[in-house]
């Protein structure tokens, strides 16, 4: 979908729009969704945000997904100019951008991927550095990452949300002196967690009912502040002990080169059984899982090292657990 196909959908007769979700755990879904509540959430971010008419707005995601769209609505909401380039990893190398446009954007998303590809070039870092708002969506921040943008005198924030919530709901800082590990929920947004620790959402605003989503987070006492410590549906239960992928490879992320997946498969000694996905050809499997060892909890080291040519993604650039799942559970099949 192009940006002038999705403004015709937005301004037809019709109360909803057609999105589809991420897929990031298994087959993505199509939802319809009102179109005022994501002119309620694009009101929301605007007015925490500061923005206000004849602000620059950069859009640098697929109109096909909720990011996408959410960015557009804000600008019609708000009446922002936006500027549009290409879906891409370097979203800040277009011809000209420094002089004509790099020192006067006001406000850009972005997924992790493209804040550190652009980081990698010192032309594009300049330009990053100028943009008055960064929201950076669609997964976790790895911390070498989250250390290189809090010297940025920018605001630079992290978003926590997804496609049922239109876009996000809850903020951290992750620039300067107000950078935080906390995420802290939007204004109408009230949380708290179930039985398993994992969020509740209510945001009448956004969704007609609670939203129980699979992410565990922790709580900060007497406060609506909250980490998330990784999904529940990525748990891990090895031999009883309960180990969030997620946090397995933040912890990793600095000590291995390759790119990797952590998952899991079936074992019947243990229940479950940690399992590296690592990307590209044969490697020194006994010196990973050394690094492994010298990082990570006992229980938490890989039983096995896999080597694949390409990691399962989805097409926002998330993990596709689902798939990584059932590759490892055929690799040790194979092997077996």
């Amino acid at each position: 979908m192009t940006v002038d196909e999705f403004i015709e959908q937005w301004h037809d007769a019709a109360s909803t729009i057609e999105v589809t979700t991420s897929g990031s755990t298994g087959m993505p879904k199509v939802m319809h969704v009102e179109k005022h509540r994501m002119l309620a959430s694009a009101r929301t971010t605007c007015d925490f945000l500061g923005l206000k008419q004849g602000d620059t707005a950069l859009l640098c995601m697929s109109v096909d997904y909720i990011a996408g769209k959410m960015m557009v609505v804000r600008a019609i909401e708000r009446n922002l100019k936006l500027m549009v380039v290409p879906a891409s990893s370097h979203p800040l190398s277009m011809p000209g951008f420094v002089d004509e446009m790099g020192k006067n954007l006001d406000f850009a998303a972005m997924v992790p991927m493209q804040v550190y590809c652009s980081l990698q070039v010192p032309r594009e870092r300049q330009i990053l550095s100028h943009i008055r708002h960064i929201i950076i969506g669609g997964g976790p921040l790895e911390t070498e990452l989250e250390e290189q943008l809090h010297g940025f005198e920018n605001a630079i924030w992290h978003s926590y949300g997804m496609t049922e919530t239109l876009s996000h709901i809850a903020l951290r800082r992750v620039s300067g002196k107000e950078a935080s590990s906390w995420f802290s929920p939007m204004p109408g947004v009230t949380v708290g967690v179930d039985a398993d620790n994992c969020l509740m959402i209510d945001a009448p605003h956004l969704c007609p009912q609670r939203l129980v989503t699979h992410d565990v987070v922790e709580m900060e006492p007497g406060t609506q502040r909250f980490r998330v410590l990784g999904r529940i549906d990525n748990v891990i239960n090895s031999g009883g002990v309960k180990i969030h992928i997620e946090q397995v490879e933040k912890v990793l992320a600095s000590h291995l080169s390759r790119p990797f997946f952590i998952t899991k498969c079936p074992d019947a000694k243990y229940g479950e059984i940690v399992v590296m996905l690592v990307q590209g050809a044969e490697a020194n499997v006994a010196e990973i899982l050394e690094k492994c060892r010298r990082v990570l909890p006992r229980y938490a080291c890989p039983k096995h090292v896999l080597m694949v040519p390409e990691l399962p993604y989805t097409p926002t650039g998330k993990p596709a657990r689902a798939q990584a799942l059932t590759l490892a559970r055929q690799l040790l099949m194979n092997h077996s």
